[in-house]
């Protein structure tokens, strides 16, 4: 009997701090925050009223509440679910209205209108010439990492393709539409640039710059158009450039192809492939984080314009 009393105790013992176990971890949840573009990252949103701090994955723990969960976010539209339908690290999608910020991230065009707006800002961007503020390099990547959903759009592909394939396919649709973006400002170039040798020197404008602009890009034209394709803003205003001085237009075609050729293919390719290789070998879902993305690539592209005109060092007059 004492035997039996030790084991029956030890028994409800064990059944309490089970349920109390339990009944303290029915009291704390963890949301997964997100908008339709990425993970509410760091911002401050009220939950039922109480002010909660997202982290940098856009997790936020709270005490299991009754009744409905209001969450509230800037620029956010109000989301409500049912409390009963809250689980562990349940996902909560709010929708994000637009700001003009919005104009500066990849994945407002991809999910805003997928290839076909991608194929029109590439060719804007250098043949309407207000591209120029378009995020055509981080663009590029972030559309070699959404490759497979970006192909299924095309009809005679659908979700068929491989990877290969895909990229394959956009890396030509992509690099036409560059290619003739590029012809379009170099042809409205060529019939500004005549009349712009009879203009008259005045405080902005010096006949002289077109001459050295025109030996410049004669001396230089891979440079000039190879080079400018990896460069913001500048790639924009090139073949403009190039057609106003009357830049050779075999010279011109041959590096206009083969730039948007190399240019799109970095980026797509380097985009979809490093996505997989990182996510494979440590984890990493570069998906979460496309602003470090966009941060690095345009740190990386527009870098070596900086250093040029703030830091190179202007040789001494009359110097060999």
């Amino acid at each position: 009997m004492p035997r039996f009393s030790l084991i029956a105790l030890r028994t409800g013992l064990l059944t309490l701090t089970l349920l109390a176990c339990s009944g303290l971890h029915a009291q704390i949840d963890t949301l997964y925050l997100a908008n339709q573009y990425s993970p509410l990252k760091t911002v401050e949103v009220k939950i039922n009223g109480q002010v909660y701090n997202a982290d940098d994955m856009g997790m936020v723990v709270l005490s299991s509440p009754a009744g409905e969960v209001v969450i509230i976010a800037e620029h956010h539209d109000t989301a409500t679910v049912a409390a009963s339908q809250l689980t562990s690290s349940r996902k909560v999608t709010l929708n994000k209205q637009f700001t003009w910020k919005d104009l500066l991230t990849p994945m407002f065009y991809i999910i805003n209108g997928g290839l076909w707006l991608l194929l029109f800002i590439v060719f804007a961007e250098t043949g309407l010439f207000a591209g120029f503020f378009l995020p055509g390099d981080s663009l590029l990547f972030v559309a070699g990492i959404y490759s497979t959903e970006l192909a299924a759009e095309i009809p005679l592909i659908g979700a068929g393709g491989g990877d290969l394939i895909n990229l394959l396919i956009l890396w030509v649709l992509i690099s036409v539409c560059g290619i003739l973006g590029n012809f379009l400002g170099y042809w409205t170039g060529k019939r500004v640039g005549p009349a712009m040798y009879h203009w008259k020197d005045n405080f902005f404008f010096k006949k002289r710059y077109l001459h050295e602009a025109h030996e410049f890009f004669e001396r230089h034209g891979a440079l000039a158009i190879v080079g400018a394709r990896f460069l913001p803003f500048i790639r924009t205003f090139a073949p403009i450039i190039a057609g106003i001085v009357d830049m050779s237009r075999p010279k011109f075609v041959f590096y206009n192809v083969f730039g948007s050729l190399l240019w799109v293919f970095s980026m797509l390719f380097a985009g979809h492939y490093l996505q997989k290789f990182v996510l494979n070998q440590f984890g990493f879902d570069l998906k979460s984080h496309l602003e470090i993305i966009v941060i690095g690539i345009v740190v990386v592209t527009t870098a070596p314009v900086i250093w040029k005109v703030f830091f190179s060092k202007k040789k001494p007059a009359g110097a060999a």
